[in-house]
C-alpha cells in the first residue's frame, strides 16, 4: 500500500479511537459507570459494535485508555513546567502547586467507584515513578543552589512531596491547596 494510504488509515483509526474515548467518558459522566454499555458507546460514537470491539474489549478498557491519556497529559504539563528556564526553586514551587491542584481536581471528577477502577494498574505505577523522577531532578537542582535541606536525601524528599500533596484531594478549596504547597515547601528548605 502507498505511504499516503497508510497515513490516511492511521489518521482515521486515531480519530475513531479518540472519539470512542471521549464519548465513553461523556456517557460515564452523564449516566454513571455501571449503566454504560458497549452498545451505547458505539451508537454515540457513530460506529458499529463490531468496529468498537476491534478497538476495545470492554468499557473498563476504554476508561483505562482514557485515563492513561489523561495522566500522560498531566505528566507532559508538569515536565514542561520543570523544564522552563529560571530559578530551580520557583520551578519546583510551580510543579508542586500544579501537581497538588491536579490531585485536588481529580477527586471532584467522578465517583469513588470510578477512581478505584482507574487509579490502579501498571500505567499508574509507571506515572508515579515518572513523577518521583521529575520531583527528584528538580530537588537536586534546588540542592545545588543551597536551597534544599541536606539532612534528608532527595529521593526521600521526592516521596514526601508526592504523598504530602496527594492530600490536596481532601481539601475544601484551591486556597487550602496553596497553603498545603507552602507547608510542603517549608519542609524542603534547610533548617534554621
Amino acid at each position: 500500500m502507498p505511504k499516503l494510504w497508510n497515513e490516511t488509515i492511521e489518521t482515521h483509526r486515531n480519530a475513531v479511537r479518540e472519539a470512542i474515548l471521549e464519548n465513553t467518558w461523556a456517557l460515564v459522566t452523564e449516566h454513571g459507570l455501571m449503566s454504560v454499555t458497549m452498545t451505547q458507546i458505539a451508537e454515540k460514537t457513530g460506529i458499529g459494535r463490531a468496529t468498537l470491539y476491534k478497538y476495545f474489549p470492554d468499557v473498563a478498557a476504554i476508561l483505562a485508555a482514557h485515563h492513561e491519556r489523561h495522566v500522560a497529559g498531566h505528566l507532559a504539563h508538569l515536565t514542561g513546567l520543570r523544564s522552563r528556564p529560571g530559578d530551580p526553586g520557583e520551578r519546583l514551587e510551580a510543579v508542586l502547586e500544579q501537581y497538588a491542584l491536579i490531585c485536588y481536581h481529580r477527586r471532584r471528577h467522578g465517583t469513588e467507584e470510578l477512581a478505584a477502577l482507574l487509579h490502579r494498574g501498571e500505567h499508574v505505577d509507571h506515572a508515579q515513578q515518572q513523577l518521583l523522577a521529575l520531583f527528584r531532578e528538580l530537588l537536586n537542582e534546588v540542592a545545588a543552589t543551597g536551597g534544599l535541606r541536606d539532612d534528608v536525601a532527595p529521593d526521600e524528599l521526592a516521596g514526601y512531596c508526592l504523598h504530602a500533596l496527594a492530600a490536596a484531594g481532601d481539601l475544601p478549596s484551591e486556597d487550602a491547596v496553596r497553603r498545603l504547597v507552602a507547608v510542603t515547601l517549608t519542609g524542603l528548605r534547610p533548617p534554621g
